[in-house]
């Protein structure tokens, strides 16, 4: 299961800077990352006018815009997603999810702070706050960086939610709708299909594998 972190902090404290400033060290570490952005405000990608817009305008639930070096998804949504359905739903091969916001959401947060911006945290360990960022020292259990230690809060990032990552991570989907698996049947499946990929060529050291399963009918 891909890990999420989600940087927070209150309004103009600076969480999209700081993701600017981590991306690249963690990037220039091999990782692939993926990041989600809240907005409660809601928001367009697409411009009046253009055809992909006029697809939509037309009724479509949902809206793919391709190129040869990218891919953009417009769907409709019935509700606010968690991160845990973002991931399920719409994100695959990366090794780590940093979303800015989604301060109420259950995953581990970063919260950055900045003394002459505000005067107290927005969140605490109850709120599954892990790490502060900040240009003033808190005592609250918690490990404190530097505005622009990025290399030492890279490396507790890669510590708590890269480092322990299993080889073979198993999840499985039914009809698009995850279903959870006790630890013997992850274990089950982990041994049976590394040992039938060890026998062929290129695929002893996949970090990836995904089988897919459809019915010919209906």
């Amino acid at each position: 299961m891909i890990p999420i972190i989600s940087i927070v902090g209150k309004s103009d404290s600076g969480k999209t800077t700081l993701i600017e400033k981590l991306l690249p060290e963690l990037t220039r570490r091999g990782y692939r990352i993926a990041t989600v952005k809240h907005d409660v405000h809601g928001f367009e990608v697409d411009r009046e006018g253009k055809d992909s817009w006029r697809h939509k305008q037309a009724g479509a639930h949902t809206v793919v815009i391709a190129s040869p070096n990218k891919v953009a998804l417009i769907r409709d949504v019935e509700k606010d997603l968690s991160l845990e359905e973002i991931r399920e739903k719409f994100i695959r091969d990366v090794d780590l999810i940093i979303s800015e916001g989604y301060k109420k959401d259950v995953q581990p947060k970063i919260e950055i702070f900045r003394k002459e911006k505000h005067k107290e945290l927005l969140c605490t360990k109850e709120d599954n706050l892990i790490a502060i960022v900040s240009d003033k020292k808190f005592d609250v259990g918690l490990p404190c960086f530097d505005l622009e230690a990025m290399e030492g809060l890279a490396d507790f990032v890669e510590k708590q939610l890269l480092a322990s990552r299993s080889p073979l991570e198993i999840s499985l989907q039914v009809d698009g709708k995850p279903i959870s698996l006790t630890p013997f049947v992850k274990d089950f499946l982990k041994k049976t299909i590394q040992g039938m990929l060890s026998a062929l060529k290129g695929c002893e050291t996949s970090r990836r594998i995904e089988i897919r399963i459809e019915s010919e009918e209906g």
